[in-house]
């Protein structure tokens, strides 16, 4: 693809400030979700804290030279929920998280510490294009589910999914004539005008539902600013709950070795997964800037930096860090990989969790307008996928047969448990992938 900024170039400080924001609306919800969905006190602040630092170490790492953002992973959800769950208390609960982010984060060192003496050539051969093109689209692909929903749903009980649908298409439409049709400046932040013109057409239902009496029409909830009281200087200003700090002394203190063990069991396996989903990442993001990251920066930095980024970043905010989807469709659409933008959108991430208001007017960002976005994120995702892998000559049986089983698995959502371990789709799919290209790797391709 040919970029408008690669990854060294330094655009000027404005447009820095506008990239970093955009890259910011485009990985924050999913980053705040996880969260969310673990409850237990964990806070949208303290995750996008965590994840703002956790990508400082991540660029440390790789010398700056990978544009990507980490966030809170999904993948780990399960993991999170062990920790609490095979806890004697909540504060040990807190502990969990973090000494779960130190094992997995060991996972990622030790692997790198393989690469740095083995090279990555033995993983090209374990994962040839015909694996990790489908893998990729899969990614994509298996995040279509999530984008739909987000696309038809209110904000606020009672709203109509067809208001929300209206909505979300609009943010849609307008990102995608910006992206198409803007110029200079405008052309490179699509995502932010979207999201704007979304959310002012949600504000305008919602005026006219409040004045007609009709509750259909409102589709956006803006109770996290009413709920600010502006008569304290935390209305203006607050530290985030830090998970170190929620667990304290006395949660520490009750890590038994039988919990470790639990942890141990819900974290470790994970973390194996979601090093395939490292890898899948930065092959797609390697296809999109035209640099093989594998290579330079190297795996084995990449890997640290993903791994250690991961711990700091539950210290803080509980949550593991993964490289995200969304801020690499971000840079397929603008085609802007400069890594000046990540350094930017890590600060916002930073500053934005002190910001009482500011992380309350993200909050109100409605479903549907963040679902009209992600259509075209996700969407990106998928096909960087399948351009991956046009040159793979599909009328050989084998790279028929490895293509169309992490396809089916993938799409079909395949997920597969063991106790507290949860494989989610795209590692599973990409796992069949591995385990159909070595069986039918006898076969000699001369032959067919």
């Amino acid at each position: 693809m040919e970029l408008i900024y690669g990854i060294k170039d330094r655009p000027t400080l404005g447009k820095t400030f506008l990239f970093a924001l955009q890259q910011l609306l485009a990985i924050m919800a999913a980053t705040i979700a996880v969260p969310a969905i673990v409850g237990n006190g964990l806070s949208a602040s303290a995750a996008l804290f965590g994840a703002g630092v956790g990508t400082f170490v991540y660029l440390l790492f790789t010398k700056s030279s990978s544009p990507v953002f980490l966030g809170s992973s999904f993948a780990f959800i399960g993991s999170m929920f062990s920790a609490f769950g095979g806890a004697a208390s909540v504060y040990i609960g807190y502990w969990g998280l973090i000494i779960g982010a130190l094992m997995a984060g060991t996972v990622y060192v030790i692997i790198a510490i393989v690469v740095k003496f083995c090279g990555v050539k033995w993983i090209d051969r374990l994962m040839p294009p015909v694996i990790i093109g489908p893998t990729v689209a899969i990614i994509g692909l298996s995040l279509s589910g999530n984008a739909i929903s987000d696309l038809m749903k209110s904000s606020v009980e009672g709203g109509s999914p067809h208001v929300a649908l209206v909505c979300g298409l609009f943010t849609l439409v307008v990102t995608m004539l910006c992206s198409t049709y803007g110029r200079t400046t405008g052309k490179l932040i699509p995502f932010i005008q979207g999201i704007i013109a979304g959310y002012l057409l949600a504000s305008f239902f919602a005026l006219i539902g409040k004045a007609t009496g009709n509750p259909e029409l409102v589709v956006i909830n803006y109770s996290a600013l009413k709920n600010i009281d502006f008569s304290k200087l935390s209305g203006y200003i607050s530290l985030p709950k830090f998970t170190a700090v929620l667990g304290g002394a006395k949660g520490l203190k009750g890590v038994t070795p039988s919990y470790l063990l639990t942890i141990f069991a819900a974290y470790v396996p994970v973390a194996f997964v979601v090093f395939a989903e490292h890898l899948a990442d930065h092959k797609n993001l390697s296809s999109i800037v035209g640099v093989n990251l594998l290579e330079k920066p190297g795996l084995t930095r990449t890997l640290l930096g993903d791994g250690i980024g991961t711990f700091v970043s539950s210290i803080f905010g509980g949550c593991p860090n993964t490289t995200y989807g969304e801020s690499i469709g971000c840079v397929a659409i603008t085609r802007n990989a400069s890594t000046i933008s990540i350094w930017g959108c890590s600060v916002l991430c930073i500053l934005v969790s002190l910001m009482t208001p500011l992380v309350a007017f993200l909050e109100t960002i409605p479903s549907c307008v963040m679902g009209g976005v992600c259509v075209a994120l996700y969407g990106f995702i998928a096909v960087s996928g399948f351009k991956m892998f046009q040159s793979v000559d599909l009328s050989k049986n084998r790279n028929l047969f490895v293509a169309s089983v992490i396809f089916i698995t993938g799409v079909g959502g395949m997920v597969v448990k063991f106790g507290a371990v949860e494989i989610r789709t795209v590692a599973c799919a990409l796992i069949l992938g591995i385990l159909t290209n070595l069986i039918l790797s006898g076969k000699n391709q001369e032959d067919e």
